[in-house]
């Protein structure tokens, strides 16, 4: 059994053992004379002056506040305590500002019974460090696809987390389907009649599709039942995004889920309300005012970097043929209001390197009906052709940011379940009005693993490396058989070069590359 990975010595009080207790899965009982925290803390979307946090309670409780930039909390600065009702589910989240940049921050939680005010908890803590204003180091860590096709928590638990916190970055992309919503998990997984997995930790609300907000709900406190996760949710930020899992497969606003026996609740315009709810209830997620329930974001970690996060599901037109030869309502990926948004962002970035966080990758074809390979689920629409459909939105961003002089825009995502590097070249594509660029692929951290997917030519990408199920070992393959993959990122603070590393769970550095500045190029 691998052994759990704890937080660095800077994580604890000293001389307490509080924070170390806090990350064991505690036993909930209301009978108990004291409030629990229930699935550790988080933190997220954190730049040069605050963070978010939050926690979790097993009642409802005045949680209590505090902040400060040393271990032994010495001249803490409290916050104004906040209540975790049953209308959240007890969770609590805030956002953390006036902090000082580059510091490392620790943030403490205690929580009061609202029913005998007097009675509270055991301190829990958690830590993150706050960007830079000036140049130095900056490592990142991104990934996705967590507890999917069946493969929930095992007595090895999600191990890929505990490798990927032993690099110490300075926050993880979590780069979609945080959750699988829409898997249903069994106690023991047989293949060819023999036992291949055993779900050691299982719920109820697990063993079918999530429809109730509360199912929505239990999707991610199943995940940080998981040791590892919640190790490195004490210590590193998590920057979240969604894609199709959270809700259900392949969703869009027209997804039609009559035909589908395991849904009693067949409108996916409710389960998506469900589903976005609990994802901003259990995220560290920085809520846009002017939209709630937005995803699509910029962070700003310091002088050298931009993080764009995408939204490639709440604003497209159906799945399928995605073959117009103009920008339309049906076409959209990423909706008007949206794109709009990107372009004035990136236009207005000063930094170094402006990395754009997409859900989906934008020149490997995914099928929304696989076994007839019809339907264009994610960007490419599979011809090879000129820019047609959901294309068309990304020749429109590829040429503005050409046009514009934006230097070093990089992509990363995940949802394929393997591990790749491409790079897009106009000079062989059949679109052309862009500059060259990177995407890199990474995934899965805890879930079935498939591939390689074919590539589209339309905006020219070469497989520069790809890590997947070789020929013949089958897919869906667990992840006992070892291919779940992370990608680090390092950018150099004296030369601002951007180095990138793909990686596996038993932290084998597969393939990297260094991208010099200014022309993204080798």
């Amino acid at each position: 059994m691998t052994k759990i990975l704890r937080p660095h010595r800077r994580a604890f009080l000293a001389g307490s053992t509080a924070f170390a207790a806090s990350l064991a899965m505690p036993a909930i009982s209301r009978a108990a004379s004291r409030p629990v925290f229930t699935h550790g803390v988080q933190s997220g979307d954190v730049d040069t002056s605050s963070g978010m946090i939050w926690t979790r309670t097993d009642r409802p409780s005045r949680v209590m506040m505090e902040v400060s930039t040393t271990e032994s909390f010495a001249n803490a600065r409290k916050l104004a305590p906040m209540d975790a009702i049953p209308t959240s589910d007890l969770a609590v989240k805030r956002l953390v500002d006036g902090l000082p940049s580059d510091q490392d921050i620790f943030y403490r939680f205690v929580a009061a019974d609202l029913n005998d005010i007097n009675v509270t908890s055991e301190p829990i803590v958690g830590q993150f460090r706050t960007a830079p204003t000036s140049r130095r180091n900056v490592r990142f860590a991104w990934s996705g696809d967590t507890a999917g096709q069946g493969w929930g928590i095992d007595d090895d638990g999600m191990r890929t987390y505990a490798t990927m916190a032993q690099h110490k970055p300075d926050f993880f992309i979590h780069s979609g389907d945080t959750v699988y919503a829409d898997g249903p998990m069994q106690d023991e997984v047989e293949k060819d009649g023999q036992l291949i997995w055993k779900n050691t930790t299982l719920i109820d609300e697990k063993r079918k599709v999530a429809e109730t907000l509360d199912e929505f709900r239990a999707q991610w406190k199943y995940n940080l039942m998981d040791e590892h996760v919640r190790a490195m949710n004490a210590v590193c930020p998590t920057f979240f995004q969604w894609d199709d899992h959270e809700v259900v497969n392949n969703w869009s606003d027209a997804k039609d889920l009559i035909s589908d026996d395991r849904y009693t609740e067949k409108s996916v315009h409710v389960l998506q309300s469900r589903a976005g709810r609990a994802f901003h209830e259990m995220t560290p997620l920085r809520i846009t005012p002017a939209e709630p329930g937005r995803v699509y974001r910029k962070i700003s970690y310091g002088p050298m970097l931009d993080v764009f996060f995408l939204d490639l599901r709440s604003y497209r037109g159906p799945n399928g043929s995605s073959m117009e030869d103009e920008i339309t309502d049906q076409s959209r990926v990423l909706g008007a209001e949206q794109l709009a948004w990107l372009k004035r962002e990136l236009a207005a970035s000063q930094a170094t390197w402006k990395v754009i966080a997409s859900d989906m990758p934008i020149g490997l074809i995914v099928w929304d009906n696989w076994r007839e390979q019809a339907g264009a689920e994610a960007i490419a629409n599979g011809d090879g052709g000129p820019a047609k459909g959901r294309e068309l939105e990304i020749a429109d961003l590829l040429r503005f940011i050409k046009t514009g002089g934006i230097t070093n825009t990089v992509w990363f995502t995940a949802d394929v379940h393997y591990t790749a590097a491409h790079y897009y070249d106009p000079n062989k594509a059949q679109f052309q009005d862009f500059e060259p660029f990177w995407e890199f692929v990474s995934g899965p951290l805890h879930a079935g693993t498939f591939g390689p997917n074919k590539l589209d030519g339309t905006f020219g990408p070469e497989v520069k490396f790809v890590k997947a199920p070789a020929e013949g070992q089958g897919v869906n393959l667990p992840p006992s058989e070892g291919l779940q993959f992370f990608g680090l990122v390092d950018i150099d603070g004296a030369t601002e070069q951007m180095t990138v590393r793909l990686m596996d769970r038993a932290d084998t550095e597969l393939w990297s590359v260094t991208l010099d500045p200014k022309t993204g190029a080798i």
